[in-house]
């Protein structure tokens, strides 16, 4: 045996001395991404795609996620399907299944044996099975992407956390010091996906939709968000109607647009016809961001959708109501505010009504401090300002710098391991 022959059988795992001279972003990665809901099917697309940008196509993709994962070259499991329910019922209906596509996951992540294992949001079904993996391959780094709200609710789960995650890439600016402060795993603020869409937003020509309503010049638009799930819809809409009676009786006049979700639009015009202004029902992601650019404010209900109006630089009133079981568990609710564009601010800028709060002579009070020329709206309107620069990333996009991390576990494992 020659020398180079020696050398050759000395190394680990069967490598040659000429595979070793390889760089090593060169080399196939595989990763196992594991979603849960179809959110976190977007997320991983995304993610996948700035991987393979960065890989120049060295990897491959194995684990658990929907349409758009797949087409980004996934191989999944199984469908979706099977795991992304919402709600209490609907969970303990599918558990039998649900825990045997946990178990499912596991298993074939550790035939797998990937560079790393990549959890997106869905905290019920990922965290199961990246606590497994950790027990059983404790070498296999694991990142979370989207974070638990740790901040709001159950805060041990942060420390926790530490055992089986060895990142969490953040979307909200202020949750990387909400883990630091609790004990958390490392964590990166990543950037909200809403902050890839500034440019389209900025770009996007309301005209078509404006020209298409016919829209009354002697009322101010008002935009109207009664939520994207019907409980949400039925215990609003009737307040929401309620506090646009109050505006026109003290002599605010508006017009009404209301972007509906397509299972909800039935709903949605059934009871808008009982309010006492005109309204128009718009469908669609582009006539959604058109009416938050035309609405000179908007009525919404707590999530998502107040960042959607905060990066679009719309001015809001935020309402929120619970069923009877969950406002008794409210107390366990450790968070300054419901309004996530609050929280991204670290300031109470938009005003919120929650439960028994959320009455009509309040919000349509509120409503015609923001409509008019006045401190409050001039308030908010600095705090639009502020937030787009909070939510903003130094370079690149959200998936860019998620993807720098991913890569940095997958090329060189864990600290520790």
């Amino acid at each position: 045996m020659d020398e180079q022959s020696t050398f050759n059988a000395a190394l680990p795992g069967g490598q040659t001395f000429d595979q070793l001279m390889v760089p090593t972003d060169a080399r196939e990665l595989t990763l196992v991404l594991v979603a849960g809901e179809h959110s976190g099917d977007a997320l991983g697309a995304k993610l996948m795609a700035a991987i393979r940008a960065r890989r120049q196509g060295r990897v491959r993709f194995l684990g658990v996620g929907g349409a758009l994962m797949e087409a980004e070259g996934l191989v999944s499991h199984f469908p979706l399907s099977d795991v992304a329910v919402m709600g209490p019922l609907s969970i303990l209906a599918r558990l039998p299944r649900i825990v045997r596509r946990v178990y499912q996951t596991v298993d074939a992540t550790l035939a797998t044996q990937p560079d790393a294992l990549i959890i997106i949001d869905s905290p019920e079904f990922t965290h199961p099975i990246a606590k497994r993996v950790r027990q059983r391959q404790p070498s296999i780094p694991i990142i979370d992407y989207v974070s638990p709200t740790v901040w709001a609710w159950r805060p041990g789960r942060a420390a926790k956390m530490t055992s089986y995650i060895d990142h969490v890439l953040a979307l909200l600016p202020f949750e990387p010091a909400a883990h630091a402060r609790l004990g958390g795993p490392d964590c990166s603020y990543v950037g909200h996906p809403l902050i890839e869409r500034l440019d389209w937003i900025g770009g996007l020509d309301t005209r078509p939709l404006t020209d298409r309503l016919a829209l009354d010049p002697s009322r101010m638009p008002l935009v109207v968000l009664p939520g994207s799930r019907a409980s949400e819809v039925e215990r609003l809409m009737g307040v929401f109607g309620e506090t646009l009676a109050q505006l026109e009786a003290g002599g605010t006049k508006v017009e009404v647009l209301i972007p509906a979700v397509p299972h909800l639009k039935d709903k949605i015009e059934r009871e808008a016809k009982k309010w006492p202004t005109r309204v128009h029902l718009v469908e669609g992601e582009e006539d959604k961001f058109r009416s938050f650019k035309i609405a000179r404010a908007a009525l919404a209900a707590s999530g998502t959708v107040t960042l959607e109006l905060a990066i679009t630089g719309t001015p809001m009133v935020v309402a929120y109501r619970v069923d009877a079981l969950a406002a008794q568990l409210q107390f366990l609710v450790k968070v300054p505010s419901f309004v996530l564009a609050n929280l991204v601010l670290e300031d109470q800028v938009f005003p919120e009504f929650m439960q028994d709060r959320c009455r009509a002579d309040l919000m349509a009070e509120a409503l015609q401090k923001v409509l008019a020329d006045t401190p409050a709206r001039a308030r908010q309107l600095e705090g639009l300002r502020r937030i787009a620069t909070q939510m903003a990333l130094p370079g690149g996009r959200p998936s860019d710098e998620a993807s720098r991390i991913v890569l940095r576990y997958a090329d060189g494992g864990r600290p520790e391991a």
